[in-house]
């Protein structure tokens, strides 16, 4: 009985020693016989449990301290800080983590070597535009560029949204308290479904929004598919999507060819160099995509908006003054996209906000072949998490960044520090329409209404985005 006691005692501590380096022994050491080869080396860092690698380090920071930046920080006080590359296992993968400017504008660049990745790919569409490389994705990029970014398509959303955001804004004072990321969702989900859909608010679509939140809870969760858990709940929610987009394309088969009243007939009519058209399944893919793109990052910056104005009412009486003239030189009942373009200040507010906001704290590319960067090698088949959020908040990049201050725009922006829409041909497509939509909402907030935090001190959760735990509850009024 001693003997065996002794030896479950001692196989305790080396089997606690196995788990810790498993994924160094299997992943790390490999690359890193041929890195000692080539003269390069892997980027320093640990790769944590079988499995789970760092996920409940990340957990720590992100859901427990609630100090994310510290995610980054601790692995440049253990390993220094190098050329911004750490190695890691997150989200099911080996991973290399990019933190600094220089490094991400390197990834950026480089189409070829580092293709999009998503985890959990299948849940935004595998041949949507955010997936999708090489030609199918330069032909879907242009058609969305063309239809929501260009200047005569930016004029038409400017007044297509004014109409239902103005009626927000008269409802929320009559309730007199709201609670700002519901409200801004509600009416940001309203206009994107009207631009790209044709959907007119309702039961189905506030079914439609509810099935896409639970959807996008799922795509940065580990991808365990059974039930009970985020990923498995997310798969369901993108098949009963499908469901009812699916409805929608089959009513539209009847139509003229030639008809294009939003951007999901327009989806419809694009062709590739063989003139074959979007099977129905591309549509459903790219249509699911561009709505969740189009909508939840502009709800989370319109409700950073609303906190952050009332948190510096500094920046909001500078902001009203602005807004204040353009009404009152204003030609018809609401603004334009040449106003837009000539409120410096309130533009100004826009990209501060943006920045601050970080709806996206990462993003992720997979290494098609072995990179090496000043000395250190990507290896093959290992992903890429571009960590923007740390460009935005590290002080090397921006002073004092944690202070909402739009004034800082006045001077250029350190070389590749600002990355919030991503870079290189991937930059979001869809970057002017997030923009001129929160343009005009604190165009008609600072000019009519006022509004004060009930809950001035509440904490921030960081997952699945960075918002206060409140969601930011108002009380809200005219001016």
């Amino acid at each position: 009985m001693e003997v065996w006691l002794s030896w479950i005692l001692g196989l305790i501590p080396v089997l606690g020693w196995l788990l810790w380096w498993w994924n160094e022994i299997w992943y790390a050491l490999p690359v890193e016989r041929r890195c000692s080869v080539a003269g390069v080396k892997l980027p320093p860092g640990n790769m944590g449990f079988p499995l789970f690698g760092e996920l409940f380090t990340f957990l720590w920071y992100f859901k427990i301290l609630r100090r994310p930046d510290e995610f980054i920080n601790s692995k440049r006080q253990k390993y220094g800080d190098g050329v911004g590359l750490y190695r890691t296992y997150l989200f099911g993968s080996p991973c290399i983590i990019t933190c600094f400017p220089s490094v991400n504008k390197f990834v950026f660049r480089a189409d070829d070597a580092f293709i999009l990745e998503w985890p959990n790919a299948e849940l935004m569409g595998a041949t949507s535009v955010v997936m999708v490389n090489g030609k199918a994705h330069a032909r879907l990029r242009s058609f969305v560029l063309n239809a929501i970014n260009r200047p005569d398509a930016l004029r038409q959303i400017a007044a297509l949204v004014q109409p239902r955001l103005v009626s927000a804004l008269e409802l929320w004072a009559q309730k007199g308290r709201i609670f700002a990321y519901h409200e801004t969702k509600k009416v940001t989900f309203e206009n994107i479904g009207k631009l790209f859909v044709s959907f007119e608010p309702g039961p189905q679509l506030h079914k439609i929004e509810q099935l896409l939140h639970d959807m996008v809870k799922g795509m940065r969760a580990q991808p365990l598919n059974f039930p009970g858990t985020a990923y498995h709940h997310a798969r369901q929610c993108r098949k009963k999507v499908e469901a009812i987009f699916r409805v929608e394309i089959e009513k539209r088969k009847s139509r003229s060819e030639e008809t294009i009243t939003d951007l999901l007939d327009g989806i419809k009519q694009i062709k590739d160099e063989e003139g074959n058209k979007l099977s129905d399944q591309e549509v459903l893919d790219n249509i699911i995509a561009l709505v969740v793109g189009g909508y939840e990052s502009t709800t989370l910056a319109s409700m950073w908006a609303i906190y952050y104005l009332a948190k510096y009412p500094n920046v909001l009486k500078k902001l009203r003054e602005e807004n204040m003239t353009i009404s009152q030189n204003k030609k018809g009942e609401f603004i334009t996209s040449e106003d837009i373009s000539s409120m410096k200040y309130t533009n100004q507010v826009v990209e501060e906000t943006i920045r601050m906001a970080n709806v996206a704290a990462f993003i992720f590319r997979l290494a098609t072949k072995d990179v090496d960067y000043k000395g250190y090698r990507i290896p093959k088949g290992w992903k890429v998490i571009l960590w923007l959020r740390y460009l935005h908040t590290n002080p090397e990049n921006f002073d004092d960044p944690m202070c909402f201050n739009p004034d800082r725009w006045n001077e250029s922006v350190k070389s590749g520090a600002y990355q919030v829409f991503g870079g290189g041909s991937r930059i979001c497509a869809g970057n002017m329409l997030a923009r001129i939509q929160l343009a005009i909402l604190l165009h008609h907030l600072s000019v009519g209404y006022k509004w004060e935090l009930l809950n001035s001190d509440a904490g921030f959760v960081f997952l699945p985005h960075p918002a206060p735990a409140d969601r930011v509850e108002v009380s809200f009024s005219k001016l």
